[in-house]
């Protein structure tokens, strides 16, 4: 038997799944067996697209909807743990320093990943390496452009 995946989110990852959930429970299901049941009604369904549109919507809503149970039925609120208030944690923002650069990163559940807008998630390379560590620390992290150090120089 394998072991069940817990999901970490932050309080608003978590209300933005529950509300993703609910989108899709309370208006889009409806919404799109509304249009298969339209699209029965014209007739011969062999050569219907919109009927087959609709199903296969039907079909991803569905199993997306399964898949944001699973999350909701696993997932496990990040709560700041004092002990651990001057260490990188997820929910944390870190700003790190990098080939005379810096930039400030979000440590996030893989689900509330943006990496675009600086949201990365705690089980990417560079989440996993900021985690635990205080300002201060140097960290050699494997990336695709090769091995960089960097340097965490704000924690918030």
């Amino acid at each position: 038997m394998s072991e069940e995946k817990v999901y970490y989110l932050s309080a608003e990852g978590l209300e933005a799944i529950k509300k993703e959930f609910n989108g899709l429970k309370d208006i889009k299901i409806p919404e799109i067996a509304s249009h298969i049941d339209e699209a029965k009604q014209q007739g011969d369904l062999s050569e219907n697209a919109e009927y087959h549109e609709a199903k296969d919507s039907m079909a991803w809503a569905q199993g997306r909807l399964r898949e944001l149970q699973y999350i909701l039925d696993h997932a496990q609120l990040v709560e700041k743990n004092e002990n651990e208030k001057n260490k990188v944690r997820v929910g944390d923002t870190v700003t790190v320093k990098y080939s005379d650069k810096s930039k400030a990163y979000t440590i996030v559940a893989p689900q509330e990943a943006d990496p675009v807008n600086g949201r990365i998630s705690n089980e990417s390379p560079l989440g996993q390496a900021f985690l635990g560590h205080p300002v201060g620390a140097q960290l050699e992290v494997k990336t695709p452009a090769g091995v960089q150090t960097f340097e965490i120089i704000d924690i918030k």
